[in-house]
């Protein structure tokens, strides 16, 4: 088992649900840039009937590891 913390620690089980790689995801959010954290969230949620734990986990570590998109 890792040992692995934060938003991350939400990947085995974001890949395993919903049957795509975390760089998959990271991907989508690329094209989402603009938007505000919580409707970044909303997105995967609506458009991808993402859970809002696995979704929000997505978006604020694809947020901490980009400078500039802090909302």
């Amino acid at each position: 088992m890792t040992d692995t913390k934060g938003p991350a620690s939400y990947f085995p089980s974001i890949e395993k649900k919903y049957g795509q790689s975390i760089q998959h995801w990271l991907s989508l959010l690329d094209s989402l840039h603009g938007l505000k954290h919580m409707e970044q969230v909303t997105w995967l949620k609506e458009q991808h009937q993402m859970g809002h734990g696995h979704a929000n986990a997505l978006v604020a570590y694809k947020r901490s590891t980009d400078s500039g998109l802090r909302n």
